[in-house]
């Protein structure tokens, strides 16, 4: 496995193969314990995008796995876009979790991570002691904001990502210039992006098949929408924090609407000046919010 970043040898961070799902998965780890914390990225980010929570994380007794998801880095990159659906994307969170032995399972997730975690935690996939999601919104919120118009501006690269071969090469041409500009162009603070960071980001996706696999995520959720089906009514009945970070310009404020009408113990806080990609952005505040929020591994929930 050529590994898609190397964690720096200070941080506890190291990387591994794990078999799951019937994929080879490339996992950053840390800590140790009976306690998982799966830390699920989205797009088009990799696990790298952690690289600021899991010491943290693992210093409060978690062992934390930060998954490259399927088509992403090194991780196994399936051909077909029904490979890409949603239901199968969960079946490999909780093939991770069976695969890492441990006890107890905890969710971290942001953008199309947060859809997985949300459908995780709705459905039931494993038990889950907490819940914590960044700048997405629970499904059926978000299901409701997208009948607006608002929120369908906003999305309208969902749309473009349906086509074929186009967006790849709209993100690809140039060295990556639509990766680079993906993070650089939404942050706030844009010095949290320089070009060793955007780098990572840039050669993975350029990466043989990758850039069709991370798009296939979208065609998927499009094409075979049964693989989003809720059970459950959308109820989440463990306790559940939203971090949000409030100048999100691809999801706006009001898809939080309504969440507490899903969500039976429900967190949230807003961070003002912070755009889409939190906790790369405001590691310092994400951070304090999670240490705050989730007991130590040692203390009973």
């Amino acid at each position: 496995m050529s590994p898609s970043w190397q964690p720096d040898p200070d941080s506890g961070i190291r990387l591994r193969e794990v078999e799951a799902n019937g994929l080879t998965f490339e996992v950053a780890e840390a800590g140790e314990g009976d306690h998982l914390i799966l830390c699920l990225h989205g797009f088009p980010e990799l696990n790298y995008s952690w690289r600021h929570q899991m010491p943290l994380l693992a210093s409060m007794g978690y062992r934390v796995w930060a998954p490259n998801q399927r088509g992403y880095g090194a991780t196994s990159r399936p051909a077909r876009v029904e490979d890409y659906t949603a239901d199968k994307i969960v079946a490999d969170a909780a093939a991770l979790f069976d695969a890492s032995g441990a006890k107890k399972l905890t969710l971290v997730a942001h953008d199309w991570g947060g859809a997985i975690a949300w459908l995780f935690a709705i459905n039931r996939a494993r038990p889950i002691e907490r819940l914590v999601v960044m700048n997405l919104p629970h499904p059926k919120c978000f299901a409701a904001a997208l009948r607006h118009w608002p929120q369908r501006k906003r999305s309208w690269y969902m749309a473009f990502f349906q086509l074929p071969w186009l967006p790849e090469r709209f993100l690809l041409a140039n060295d990556a210039a639509g990766i680079r500009r993906a993070f650089k162009g939404m942050a706030i603070d844009k010095s949290r992006f320089p070009d060793a960071v955007l780098d990572v980001y840039a050669r993975a996706a350029q990466r043989p098949g990758a850039a069709t696999a991370m798009i296939n995520w979208y065609r998927a959720a499009a094409r075979k929408p049964g693989g989003l089906a809720l059970r459950n009514d959308g109820r989440v009945e463990v306790p559940t924090l939203i971090v949000w970070g409030e100048e999100d310009s691809a999801l706006g404020l009001e898809t939080l609407d309504g969440t507490d009408g899903y969500v039976a113990d429900l967190t949230i806080r807003r961070l003002p000046a912070v755009s889409h990609w939190v906790q790369q952005e405001a590691p310092e505040k994400v951070n304090a919010i999670l240490a705050e929020w989730l007991p130590r591994a040692d203390q009973r929930v």
